[in-house]
């Protein structure tokens, strides 16, 4: 199969320069290049440019992904909104990690699976997760949780490892972020273990009230500060910097620390009790087909009781045909008139029946083969 590989970049809190936008035509004559973005796919050549340094100069986010298993997202925001503190909680491993520059946090979630050998589909790929980003930057650090469970279900952490505080909302999970958990293959046994101390998201709203409240417990040199920075305009996200200030959001709670070992053997227990739900229903189902087929059987039987001459006559006439298609059709409803007997509790009268008409029809091999593949002879 050939070798498939996706890149895709995003710029959000700014536009490239015409000059930036050259730089990067410079590394690819066919990528498609706006001044928000940088998309390309390879079949059988490769990336030449850094995407570590890119993300550093260029871009917020980033998303890569190949057949043969390797899937990647980052994202970039400023360190006011994701402080490192924070960030080194949940990014721990090689699975999930997170750096700074320049004011800037980096994350970077990645997920091999050798054994996966598909064409991914890249619609939508990077627009689908890009919500993530701003959940961050308003304190919502479901994702980071999810990376961190990545690292554990990867075996990069020791079973004695505590968890970092499990976010609000973990077991109520938006369109981007089951796509995340989709997209690092996140097993959802452990994700289910892991939301089971999860408390409910709880709404944020910013009333006037509580901004004024902020305000006036400001120092006024902090007050001038953050206008002349908000009236410059300079900062992008100073709006969700300021929001998370004043409204205090917090959404990491955790209220039992557990440790990596026991949310993995939660997940094994889950994943066990699941399959025996599943192995359940299924043999309840597979009861409910056999009952309708053996009724829609007995039904098709009953109704063949009625005309059981003429179905005699019409396989002597497939049988005369010679041709395969109709000794298939003969053979079909012998095994018809077989079973209706055996309800009848009259075998031995079809016996002798078809004892006869094995003797007509001796010299026809090929119909004979047919009656003995099909257990009538």
């Amino acid at each position: 199969m050939s070798e498939y590989q996706y890149y895709e970049f995003l710029a959000i809190d700014r536009r490239l320069t015409a000059g930036e936008m050259a730089e990067l035509r410079s590394f690819s004559t066919r990528a498609r290049i706006t001044s928000t973005s940088f998309v390309n796919d390879y079949q059988w050549g490769d990336f030449k440019g850094d995407e570590n340094a890119w993300m550093d100069r260029y871009f917020d986010a980033f998303l890569y992904f190949a057949n043969w298993g390797t899937n990647v997202l980052k994202l970039r925001l400023p360190s006011s909104l994701l402080d490192k503190r924070t960030a080194n909680l949940y990014c721990v491993g090689e699975s999930a990690s997170a750096r700074e520059h320049k004011g800037k946090a980096i994350l970077t979630f990645a997920s091999d699976d050798e054994e996966i050998d598909e064409w991914p589909d890249e619609s939508d790929a990077l627009s689908a997760l890009i919500p993530i980003r701003t959940q961050i930057a308003a304190g919502d650090f479901r994702s980071l949780y999810i990376g961190w469970l990545l690292s554990a279900q990867t075996g990069e952490l020791e079973d004695e490892e505590v968890e970092p505080p499990v976010p609000q909302g973990l077991g109520d999970l938006d369109g981007s972020l089951e796509r995340l958990v989709d997209f690092l293959r996140i097993d959802t046994d452990l994700l289910d273990a892991a939301a089971a101390v999860s408390p409910p998201m709880t709404a944020q709203t910013l009333t006037r009230e509580a901004i004024q409240k902020w305000i006036a417990a400001r120092p006024r040199t902090e007050r001038d500060d953050y206008l002349e920075r908000f009236i410059a305009g300079e900062e992008p996200a100073l709006s969700a910097e300021l929001q998370r200030l004043i409204g205090n959001r917090n959404v990491a709670e955790s209220r039992t620390a557990r440790t990596v070992g026991t949310l993995l053997h939660a997940a094994r227990d889950l994943g066990d009790e699941r399959r025996s739900v599943e192995a359940a229903r299924a043999e309840i189902e597979k009861t409910r087909r056999e009952q309708e087929a053996a009724s829609a059987r007995s039904k098709h039987l009953d109704d063949l009781a009625r005309k059981e001459p003429a179905v005699w006559k019409e396989i002597d006439s497939l049988i005369a045909t010679k041709q395969p298609a109709n000794y298939d059709r003969a053979v079909s409803l012998l095994v018809d008139l077989r079973d209706l007997a055996a309800k009848q509790s009259r075998e031995s009268s079809f016996l002798d029946r078809l004892d006869v008409l094995r003797a007509e029809h001796a010299r026809k091999p090929s119909f004979i083969a047919k009656l003995q593949r099909a257990g009538l002879c």
